[in-house]
């Protein structure tokens, strides 16, 4: 073992004490609060929140053509796009080459088919609910072939930004009907968070992650179930793993496609020190997702300025989006490019098509055009990054539901099993796969699910 080999052993070991010894004299001990608040109130003001009623409606997608129209015209005044640099794609942000064609295409081709959209989106049956004080929209689906409830399994898929109930339209129809590689069906329940798409925004300040998470154990006991599986990505699995943190005894088990470690001192002092070297810490499977970790931290900061100025000034970054379909398309649109794979900012056309149709990217944004749910969803950012809600720590309390994690090789950020375990204390499954990025819903239908009946088998007992 080299000398410089052993100095960078013992520096490591020297930081890691102080970093443990500080963590300890900090007294950060946190824990999952005793009076969770069910009923707190995030209505209109003046209202009852006891007064929520347990009425589950159907729900219909419908908006008149005078709306559609007009979102038409706004489509064909296009302001004069800046042109791109010479030589470049998508590294300055949505092309505004590539920008004029999508325009194009949604107001012709696919605003004429609206009436078809419609209709595919409103496939699933729809439902709306009252949930201390707000309406929530859902999706939900099941089998009618199945009958007995033992073999009928309650699964809440959450989605995060700037997705939506959308990009999970594939996925689904797999889940909810009898196949033969599980002996159960998913009851699946899919619902929009607050403040995006067809769920109502809170109409006072602190609708946090964890709020949402007891908001959406309350959905699920108003559905009829105290215990079941939640799966996300983005804020779906922050969202979902808060909820294993809260209600531990409750979740049959938390399926992620992006699962986080702890962030306490002494966990980041072991990222460090582990990608010094990687080959004595970690699985040989995650070397090509987490391992060039320097590399990572640029990538990183360079595609997160949208949660700077969500975190910071939500309201600010809404006005300039809301009315304004051609802003939101780029500034949705992009993330699909880029978080999909960050290669994809060298190509032309932003790589959008290699996975998803520009159908069922347009979709998504039109579910936050017509609900002008953009500036509400960004909201999420400041309720959650602020000092009081970072300072409950949340995720630095472990975690004994059993977990899986799903990593995709072009997701942006990854933590090795090895961490996840200090987190995740009954991690029963970890896949490496070497294609994927952020949207794997919408992206790899076919391996998320998959992924999530390889882990539900594993807990099934009929």
């Amino acid at each position: 073992m080299g000398l410089v080999f052993r100095g960078v052993l013992v520096a490591g070991a020297v930081f890691l004490s102080f970093a443990y010894r500080a963590y300890q004299q900090l007294s950060l001990t946190p824990r999952v609060p005793k009076n969770i608040e069910f009923f707190e109130y995030w209505g209109p003001p003046g209202g009852d929140p006891y007064g929520d009623g347990l009425n589950v409606d159907p729900f219909n997608i419908s908006y008149p053509s005078a709306v559609i129209e007009r979102l038409r015209l706004k489509l064909n005044d296009v302001p004069e796009l800046t042109p791109p640099l010479e030589n470049t794609a998508f590294e300055y942000g949505f092309n505004s080459e590539r920008l004029e064609e999508i325009v194009k295409y949604w107001r012709t081709d696919y605003l004429d088919r609206w009436s078809e959209r419609e209709a595919y989106l409103n496939k699933f049956q729809h439902y709306k609910t009252k949930i201390q004080g707000l309406d929530i929209h859902f999706i939900r689906s099941k089998s009618n072939e199945v009958k007995n409830p033992k073999r009928i399994v309650p699964l809440l898929m959450l989605h995060g930004w700037p997705g939506s109930v959308r990009e999970f339209y594939d996925i689904i129809p797999m889940l909810a009907e009898l196949t033969d590689d599980k002996q159960y069906v998913f009851d699946v329940i899919v619902p929009s968070l607050p403040g995006y798409g067809w769920s109502q925004g809170a109409t006072r300040p602190g609708m946090s992650a964890s709020k949402v998470a007891v908001l959406m154990k309350n959905l699920m006991a108003r559905l009829g179930y105290r215990r079941f599986y939640v799966q996300g990505g983005d804020w779906g699995a922050i969202i979902a793993n808060l909820m294993a943190i809260l209600f531990e005894d409750d979740i049959l088990g938390i399926h992620s496609n992006m699962c986080s470690g702890s962030a306490s001192p002494l966990t980041i002092a072991k990222l460090i020190l582990s990608s010094l070297v990687p080959s004595y810490f970690a699985e040989q499977q995650s070397f090509g997702h987490f391992y060039a970790y320097w590399e990572r931290i640029p990538e990183m900061i360079r595609e997160s300025g949208h949660m700077h100025l969500h975190a910071t000034k939500p309201d600010t970054i809404g006005v300039a989006l809301e009315d304004n379909p051609i802003g939101l398309l780029a500034y949705i649109l992009e993330k699909f490019s880029t978080w999909t794979n960050l290669a994809n900012r060298s190509l032309k056309d932003g790589g959008l098509e290699k996975y998803f149709s520009l159908d069922a990217l347009l979709d998504n944004v039109m579910i936050y055009y017509l609900t002008n749910s953009i500036t509400t969803s960004q909201r999420l950012y400041a309720e959650t990054f602020n000092l009081a809600e970072l300072s409950k720590q949340y995720i630095n309390i472990p975690t004994k539901s059993p977990a899986a994690c799903a990593k995709f090789r072009y997701e942006l950020f990854h933590y090795p099993d090895w961490i996840l375990k200090e987190h995740f204390t009954n991690l029963l499954q970890s896949n490496h796969y070497d294609d994927g990025g952020h949207f794997a819903a919408m992206q790899l239908p076919d391996v998320l699910y998959n992924d999530i009946v390889q882990f539900v088998n594993r807990l099934y007992v009929r």
